[in-house]
């Protein structure tokens, strides 16, 4: 019978790894969506941090999506692309630590 303790620790490192992936690659595109903006880096920081909070609106990407495409005159298609190359570079580099 496995060991359920070892079991929870595993489970609490992957959700901790995926959240970590999650809130890195959503800061990913919030830097992103400020460069299309044309923000300095202070403004650009201080706006990921905008789009990394949007996503605790609701579960999925929508919140996200939503947030910057009420800042920016990108079209949703190229937003959700960009979305999700951002959150895979991210997931990549969170698995190589």
């Amino acid at each position: 019978m496995p060991d359920t303790r070892l079991t929870d620790a595993k489970a609490a490192l992957d959700d901790e790894r995926a959240f970590r992936a999650r809130s890195r690659g959503v800061r990913l595109f919030g830097l992103w969506a400020a460069a299309q903006r044309g923000l300095a880096e202070d403004a650009a920081a201080a706006y990921a941090r905008d789009v990394v909070m949007a996503d605790f609106e609701e579960a999925g990407d929508e919140d996200v999506i939503r947030k910057v495409a009420a800042d920016t005159a990108i079209d949703a298609a190229r937003l959700r692309t960009e979305l999700e190359r951002c959150l895979a570079e991210a997931a990549h580099a969170v698995a190589e630590e």
